[in-house]
């Protein structure tokens, strides 16, 4: 593993595959061009509309999903972490997917969500994750890279249930990738706590990529895409419009919080 800079991308995405694919398209040109050697997507960048709409559309945005994730990474020379959209499973159902794709365009980690967001928030707005998305039943992988560290993969509502970050942890994680869409309510309480905590107590590196802004009707997310080191401090903060954060990713400072901070290898309770 190296010193490298990494980019959480933060995007308003809509109803519209290929606005949304445009946007992103210019944001990782961005974060290329500030010199970002890995990349994270949002959880629904290529598409954020109603459930029904989703579904019907599935066939087409996971093709279309996963053959933009690809030919970034292969353009821009980087890898990239597609962090979140819908592939079917049947006529009713799709996976929440997120891949992580290599320089040469070669899928190289597949996640489907395994946490569904079926919550009624206190705003008054119901959320139904479930109605639409099939739960994928195996624990999240970890990416083995000789340049980036060992990277793993979860999504959004994941990062409320910490024994799946204890896992990661376990099985070799440096780098934890938390895309998202956080609720605007939810996420101005939640989303900064959350995210530190997941890289304080495994020591690794978060990397939270964002939906932020009006999507459709009453869905209105929170922002505020971040790079968290292992301490705990945040190096970057997209605010509240569609951007990138960006940050270095460093070995000597991942070495050095664990020296100080050895607390996985004082655990008791481990399965």
């Amino acid at each position: 593993m190296k010193s490298y800079l990494a980019a959480a991308i933060q995007m308003t995405s809509v109803p519209d595959l290929a606005k949304n694919l445009a946007q992103a398209e210019e944001l990782i040109d961005l974060a290329v061009r500030r010199g970002a050697e890995l990349i994270g997507l949002p959880e629904n960048f290529s598409f954020l509309g109603e459930e029904s709409e989703k579904v019907h559309q599935a066939e087409a945005i996971a093709v279309e999903s996963e053959k933009f994730v690809k030919t970034m990474a292969q353009r821009y020379q980087v890898t990239i972490l597609g962090g979140g959209f819908p592939v079917p499973v049947n006529q009713a159902q799709v996976y929440n997917t997120a891949i992580l794709v290599e320089p040469n365009g070669q899928e190289v980690a597949r996640y489907q969500k395994v946490h569904l967001f079926d919550v009624n928030v206190p705003d008054g707005n119901t959320y139904q994750e479930s109605s639409t998305v099939k739960a994928g039943e195996v624990l999240p992988p970890i990416y083995h890279s000789e340049k980036l560290g060992n990277l793993g993969l979860s999504v959004c509502y994941d990062v409320r249930f910490p024994e799946l970050y204890r896992h990661l942890s376990y099985k070799g994680a440096e780098v934890l990738f938390i895309p998202a869409a956080f609720t605007a309510y939810t996420g101005k309480d939640h989303w900064q706590i959350l995210l530190q905590a997941r890289a304080i107590e495994n020591t690794c590196y978060a990397i939270a990529p964002a939906q932020t802004g009006r999507h459709y009707g009453m869905r209105h997310t929170h922002g505020h895409a971040l790079i968290i080191d292992p301490w705990g401090t945040i190096l970057a903060d997209a605010g509240d419009k569609p951007g990138v954060a960006i940050a270095e990713i460093s070995p000597s400072r991942l070495e050095q919080v664990r020296r100080q901070m050895p607390s996985l290898q004082h655990r008791v309770f481990i399965n």
